[in-house]
């Protein structure tokens, strides 16, 4: 007996009595075939979430079942593409049904037509298991895409073909297994979106994810590999901030998943990305990105599974040995629709409408990030960036709360840094990284003996500041010791100078992480020399008359990112500015 609608809820549709399909099963709903999957079966009803509009559903229209859960195409041809929440590629639906995408409308994820340059890496008599590569594809300019054995196939190659060009659907290699039968393996491989990809073993995370950004960098880094969250109120720059780092991050693959933000946000990516030039390659930055767009007008219940077919396709790169970056804005949108759909399936609420599993929902998402050993024995991995989004700025409500839980970097966005126009606005009091302990062996070895240190009393610099400003709210700045204004006064050059950087700036945009060590010590040279001057009854009103500390906030715009022996007359102005206040008061 075929199954039909028997309720309709916004995107939830109800089937009464047995059928016969299984959880997560992806199914075709009503006449127009709209994409769904099964979330709940019990003795009377079988619920079923849709991924379209469900607008014009009726009640005794059919459902067909495919037997498979909801999955992805994984294959040549990702890379510069942008799908939509479902992997639905929206240029090749545009193409069939104008601006707008009708429901009921498949489209091969992958372009079948396509012809790719195959180069096998495997002979006929090779034993090969899940993972291994036997083939490569130059996918861009920018990556060689690895075909690799699907998970769980394992036996001899008894067929290969010559190097050559071929469709992602052509079979390029053929395996016979331990029972005799014949397996064949094309370019591409489908999974399933809520099934994470199995890995050899997890690695600790022992390098960061550089993104160019002094505050990251220097001050609240990531690992590859590793968990962050940007938690901001509106207009704080969490996309802006995303933005930077998926344009500047050493990563081998971009992921951005678009997950229901406004319209006009996701048009700026779109054409950002197009024009941006991968410094590495010289190529466009989009041959090594894959867009995930699923905008704030879009069916809500394809916004929940948008993240998760960004995670796989982020796994399924980490798994040819690169190392990946997925840009979640917002998982406050994602969060949303989770509450949506709990309260039309009737579930009981937890704080805020949210529902109960929701801190379990954030959990499984991050944990799909790390540095992991592949079954190929190389090394890749996936870093997860996740922008929240809390009403009012508020921190403590579920979403950043249950986040917060769950990743190792917390980069809060201040509104009164935003508002003083202080970008990045992470305010470094609340904000913290705990890769740090982790990641001080990469930094002295690859950077500089005295990075870590340094940090430090930057760091305590700051707190120092923090502390003397309710002093200064209250008395004001005279009654401090000249000591303590001096910290005032280096709290000021490291915000203004270190922690502050444009976004836009030809030099200032995309900062390495050797030229942030220099300006680091370079600050707080100055630091010392002036505090030696003070020990030695020199008035904090005379140092401030100097231009060093405006020279000094302005080297971030003055020094070339490969020019790092300019600093050296950085070092020569200090020393200069020294040696004159003691000539001057000797």
């Amino acid at each position: 007996m075929a199954s039909v609608i028997y309720a309709i809820n916004g995107p939830i549709v109800r089937v009464k009595g047995k059928t016969n399909f299984s959880m997560q099963e992806m199914v075709y709903v009503g006449e127009q075939g709209l994409i769904g999957e099964v979330i709940r079966i019990d003795q009377a009803y079988t619920t079923i979430q849709v991924y379209e509009e469900t607008e014009g559903l009726k009640p005794g229209e059919v459902i067909h079942g495919t037997g498979m859960p909801i999955k992805v195409s994984l294959g040549p041809g990702m890379l510069g593409n942008i799908y939509d929440g479902i992997q639905r590629p929206l240029k090749e639906i545009e193409k069939q049904t104008g601006f707008y995408i009708k429901r009921g409308v498949q489209v091969d994820a992958l372009d079948q037509d396509k012809e790719w340059e195959v180069s096998p890496l495997v002979k006929v008599g090779d034993q090969v298991s899940g993972g291994d590569i036997i083939a490569e594809i130059p996918e861009s300019r920018s990556l060689v895409h690895k075909v690799m054995v699907p998970s769980g196939m394992i036996g001899e190659v008894t067929e290969v073909v010559p190097s050559g060009s071929y469709r992602v659907s052509d079979t390029l290699v053929k395996l016979q297994t331990f029972d005799g039968s014949i397996q064949e393996i094309k370019a591409f491989q489908e999974w399933p979106i809520r099934q994470a990809r199995p890995v050899a073993n997890r690695l600790k995370s022992s390098k960061p994810l550089l993104t160019g950004q002094r505050i990251i960098d220097s001050v609240f880094p990531i690992a590859k590999g590793g968990t962050a969250a940007i938690p901001g109120g509106f207009g704080t720059g969490k996309t802006t901030m995303q933005h930077q780092i998926a344009k500047f991050a050493d990563a081998d693959v971009i992921v951005y998943i678009g997950c229901g933000e406004r319209g006009n946000e996701m048009t700026e990516v779109l054409e950002d990305f197009s024009k941006l030039i991968d410094p590495r390659t010289n190529a466009p930055l989009m041959e090594r990105t894959v867009l995930i767009a699923n905008t704030s007008n879009m069916p809500v219940a394809a916004r929940e599974a948008s993240i998760y077919t960004g995670l796989t396709i982020a796994e399924y790169y980490r798994d040819m040995g690169y190392d990946v970056a997925i840009m979640a804005d917002s998982t406050s949108r994602w969060a949303e629709a989770l509450r949506e759909l709990s309260g039309r399936l009737e579930e009981m609420p937890a704080e805020e409408g949210f529902p109960a599993y929701l801190a379990s929902r954030i959990a499984t998402f991050y944990e799909r990030a790390g540095d992991m050993e592949t079954l190929n024995n190389q090394n890749g991995s996936v870093s997860i960036i996740g922008a929240v989004s809390p009403q009012g700025g508020d921190f403590s409500e579920p979403v950043t709360q249950n986040t917060k839980r769950f990743v190792r970097c917390f980069w809060g966005l201040d509104s009164n840094l935003a508002h003083s126009r202080h970008y990045p606005a992470i305010n470094w009091m609340n904000s913290y990284s705990q890769y740090v302990d982790e990641l001080s062996g990469w930094y002295n070895k690859n950077v500089s003996e005295d990075f870590i240190k340094n940090r430090a009393e930057m760091m305590a610099l700051l707190h120092e500041e923090d502390q003397l400003n309710e002093i200064v709210k209250l008395i004001g700045s005279d009654i401090l010791p000249d000591h303590q204004k001096l910290v005032l006064q280096t709290a000021k050059v490291i915000r203004l100078a270190f922690l502050q950087q444009s976004s836009f700036h030809e030099i200032d945009g995309d900062v390495p992480i050797q030229k942030q060590a220099k300006m680091l010590d370079v600050i707080l040279y100055l630091h010392h020399r002036s505090k030696q001057l003070i020990q030695w009854g020199m008035p904090m009103s005379y140092l401030q008359q100097s231009p060093i500390f405006n020279e000094v906030i302005n080297m971030k715009f003055n020094v070339a990112n490969d020019n790092l022996d300019a600093f050296d007359h950085y070092y020569q102005s200090i020393d200069q500015f020294y040696d004159q206040a003691i000539e001057q008061n000797g």
